[in-house]
C-alpha cells in the first residue's frame, strides 16, 4: 500500500510548499490538495483558501519526484475542455507522469451560491459529470475531439501537447449511479471511509464492473481518514477525535499497533493508497511534522 499526504489548502503557501518538500524528502508517495474556494458552512467562511490548480502548478515546479493530485476538482466549477488543458499543462511543468486528475461531480452549496455557479439536482449533476469524464479522456488521448452531449458540445477540439499518462481519479461513493460512472470511466477511485465501508463499497463497485465486463483490478483504489498516533490517556487527543467524529469524519486514532491493524484491514478491503489529511493536526508547523513523523516511522514506514 502507498501512503500520501493531503495538505490543507487554506494554509499559507510557504507551509503548503514545505509540506510537499517534507513529503518528497521523507519518501511519501504523493501530495494531494482539495479544490474549494471557501470553507464549508458559515464558520470560517472568511478564512483564506488557495485555488487548487494554481497550487498544483506551483508544486509541480517545486518538486521532482512526488506524485501530485487534486482531491477532488468540482466539475461544476470549470468547463471540462478548459480543465483538460489546464491539467495537461501542469503535467508538462511536472516533467510528465506525476499528475493525477481527481474529479468529482461537485457538492459544496455555499460556494455555488456565493459565486453564482449553477449546482444542478443530483441526477442532472451526475449526468453532466459523466459527460465531462468522456470529454476530458478524449481530449487527453485523441488528436481531435467531437462530442455532442446534452451538456457539452465540442467540434474538432484539439489539445496539445498531450500528457504521456494522466490518470483520471473519480471521487465518488454513491452506489447506484456514481460507482457505475467510476467503473466505466475511472483509472482510479477515491472515497472517504474506514475499512468496513471500503469493503462494502468495493463489493458494489465490483458488481458494476461485472455488468460492463471490466476487471475491477484495473482501477486503483484510494481512501482517507483522520489518522494520528496517540498515547493512552491523552485527553486532548480524545477531544480532537470526538470533534472530528461530530463533523462526520472517519477517524483512526490510537496506538501504533492499533493503527497498523487498521492498515491491514484497508489492504484486505482492496485499498491501494491511503491518504493522510493533515488539516486536523493543527496550525503549528512543528507539531504537525512531529505528528506526521511519528505516524510515518511507527506505522507507515515509507522509504525514500
Amino acid at each position: 500500500m502507498d501512503f500520501s499526504l493531503w495538505t490543507a489548502a487554506p494554509r499559507p503557501w510557504n507551509d503548503i510548499l514545505e509540506s510537499a518538500r517534507y513529503a518528497e524528502r521523507t519518501g511519501w508517495h504523493g501530495i494531494w490538495v482539495a479544490d474549494h474556494f471557501m470553507q464549508n458552512g458559515d464558520d470560517g467562511i472568511d478564512a483564506p483558501v488557495h485555488e487548487c490548480l494554481a497550487l498544483l502548478a506551483a508544486l509541480a515546479a517545486s518538486t521532482e519526484r512526488i506524485r501530485l493530485g487534486s482531491m477532488v476538482i468540482g466539475n461544476t466549477y470549470r468547463h471540462p475542455a478548459v480543465l483538460a488543458n489546464q491539467v495537461a499543462t501542469i503535467d508538462q511543468i511536472a516533467g510528465g507522469g506525476r499528475l493525477v486528475l481527481g474529479l468529482g461531480a461537485g457538492w459544496q452549496i455555499n460556494e455555488h451560491e456565493a459565486y453564482g455557479i449553477d449546482l444542478p439536482a443530483p441526477k442532472q449533476r451526475l449526468a453532466r459529470f459523466e459527460e465531462a469524464c468522456q470529454v476530458i479522456k478524449s481530449l487527453l488521448t485523441q488528436s481531435r475531439t467531437d462530442f455532442d452531449g446534452t451538456y457539452y458540445q465540442l467540434r474538432g477540439a484539439p489539445l496539445e501537447p498531450k500528457p504521456a499518462a494522466l490518470p483520471l481519479l473519480i471521487g465518488a461513493q454513491g452506489e447506484k449511479v456514481a460507482l457505475r460512472i467510476v467503473a466505466t470511466h475511472a483509472d482510479e477511485w477515491n472515497h472517504w471511509g474506514l475499512p468496513d465501508l471500503a469493503a462494502q463499497k468495493g463489493e458494489v463497485f465490483r458488481a458494476h464492473c461485472d455488468e460492463i465486463g471490466r476487471d475491477p483490478a484495473t482501477v486503483r483504489r484510494s481512501t482517507q481518514a483522520m489518522f494520528e498516533v496517540i498515547d493512552a490517556g491523552d485527553s486532548e487527543a480524545a477531544g480532537r477525535r470526538d470533534a472530528l467524529i461530530a463533523q462526520g469524519r472517519p477517524v483512526v486514532m490510537g496506538s501504533a499497533e492499533e493503527l497498523r491493524d487498521t492498515l491491514g484491514r484497508y489492504a484486505e478491503a482492496g485499498i491501494d493508497e491511503l491518504l493522510i489529511p493533515d488539516m486536523a493536526l493543527g496550525d503549528d508547523a512543528q507539531r504537525r511534522v512531529d505528528a506526521l513523523e511519528r505516524l510515518r516511522t511507527e506505522v507507515l514506514s515509507p522509504t525514500p
